[in-house]
């Protein structure tokens, strides 16, 4: 696809009708595909989210995958679901959409999801960054009252080509200023798109709770929370975050 407007991502995209997930997929081909080449698929059968959830993707929303070939330092590499999230928070406002982001990885508009962005890879080799975005789909029926689509809340169909093209933009200048070293303005967007900060959560992994109000977003990309026993600086990695 040409007349993208981007310099990294989108080098090359592989378009395809269907597949078990963009991000299993571009896991098998980062290794031979060059740095900034995006997987789109019309529809997954296996999507997935983070610690192994289910992620439904039917025809009518964005299913994507960049292949990231980052040489940064390791600690670093988090920082790349941020950029994800973002991009994803700019171009919804290019739609007229004012979405924020649910730390770590979710977009939210209107208190539901709207789109996920989860980041595998091997370090040293390569990240795989998908990004699922619900644009034109319908949510399950199960899911109808916690997510949300740039179709129900505009009320009308959206160019799924337009959303696309304006996503690999917004991806690429934020990949650009991670690439230049630029992490402060990273966090600092993601603070200032945050729907967290301030609010009462609880962090949930797979041995403890803690609840508390989550204070700050720190230069990690860590969650400061404040706690009955203090303050605690919470990774991302596997937990899941819940309003209270």
């Amino acid at each position: 696809m040409s007349g993208l407007g981007s310099e990294i991502i989108g080098r090359k995209i592989i378009h395809l009708h269907e597949v078990d997930s963009t991000n299993e997929y571009a896991k098998l081909i980062a290794l031979d595909e060059r740095e900034g080449t995006v997987v789109v698929a019309d529809r997954q059968t296996a999507g997935k989210g983070r610690k192994g959830r289910t992620w439904v993707s039917p025809e009518g929303g964005l299913w994507m995958s960049v292949i990231l070939k980052p040489k940064a330092e390791p600690k670093h590499l988090s920082k790349l679901v941020f950029i994800g999230a973002l991009a994803v928070v700019d171009t919804l406002g290019k739609f007229g959409i004012e979405a924020g982001i649910k730390w770590p990885n979710d977009v939210w508009v209107n208190g539901r999801k709207i789109c996920g962005v989860l980041t595998e890879g091997r370090i040293g080799e390569f990240v795989i960054l998908g990004i699922g975005l619900n644009v034109n789909n319908d949510a399950p029926e199960e899911l109808r009252k916690m997510a949300t689509s740039m179709r129900e809340f505009l009320g009308r169909e959206v160019s799924l080509s337009e959303v696309f093209r304006t996503l690999i933009r917004n991806l690429d200048h934020w990949y650009r200023l991670f690439l230049n070293g630029r992490y402060a303005e990273i966090i600092s967007a993601l603070k200032e798109r945050s729907i967290v900060l301030g609010k009462e959560v609880k962090i949930i992994d797979d041995k403890t709770e803690l609840v508390g109000r989550a204070m700050d977003i720190d230069g990690d990309g860590a969650l400061i929370l404040e706690t009955p026993k203090g303050r605690v600086r919470v990774l991302h990695g596997d937990v899941s975050l819940r309003f209270l």
